[in-house]
């Protein structure tokens, strides 16, 4: 096994914001290895994140962007456990990310849970329809309308969407990595988005 140094500590801990031990464990565990050591402590990160998500959330802040042009602003309240949190360069930061994120993105609700059962019924129906059309066999149809419902989700819920900082990681994603750092249970509340014209 490698001998961990605390210049590796230090830079998986630039890389990631985990706390040293952690990222001493990281390291322990990977042999060394940085980029295992990033993975090792996301997955863990995600994992975290799960458990405190019961938790209540009523502290937090209002943010508010407005897009250069001026002509797209956006308020959105997250909410985390504790004022302490709330105040944190890194919790602010997360509210003008997915503030930003909302602008430019353009999301109709939240999470899947809000999309209601009217809309989520007509997208089914119009895949269904779109899959026999395309000659697609009956026994997939489910599937494949299943498949492009999760496109649907992917464009109009805030939750399920490819962040705007890095694409590659969906916004829940992000809040996720957030809460595994900060420890607290992190959501967002509800937002507005407003653009000149609509």
């Amino acid at each position: 096994m490698a001998e961990i140094t605390p210049a590796m500590i230090k830079e998986l801990r630039t890389r990631t914001g985990s706390g040293v031990m952690d990222c001493k464990k990281a390291l322990e565990e990977t042999g060394g290895d940085m980029d295992k050591a990033v993975e090792y402590l996301r997955k863990k990160g995600l994992a975290t994140a799960e458990k405190k998500a019961g938790r209540p959330a009523e502290e937090g802040v209002v943010e508010s962007y407005i897009h250069h042009n001026r002509r797209v602003g956006v308020l959105v309240e997250l909410n985390c456990e504790t004022d302490f949190v709330a105040r944190t360069d890194q919790f602010l930061e997360l509210a003008k990310d997915i503030a930003m994120h909302i602008a430019w993105a353009n999301p109709r609700y939240i999470s899947r849970d809000e999309v209601p059962e009217d809309v989520l019924e007509r997208e089914r129906a119009i895949e269904r329809e779109r899959a026999l059309q395309e000659g697609k066999p009956a026994n997939i149809v489910d599937k494949i309308v299943e498949g492009r419902l999760a496109k649907f989700f992917s464009a109009v819920c805030l939750l399920d969407q490819p962040f705007i900082k890095d694409d590659s990681r969906k916004v829940s994603e992000v809040i996720a990595e957030k809460i595994a750092l900060l420890g607290e249970n992190i959501v967002v509340k509800r937002f507005c988005r407003f653009e000149l014209g609509e």
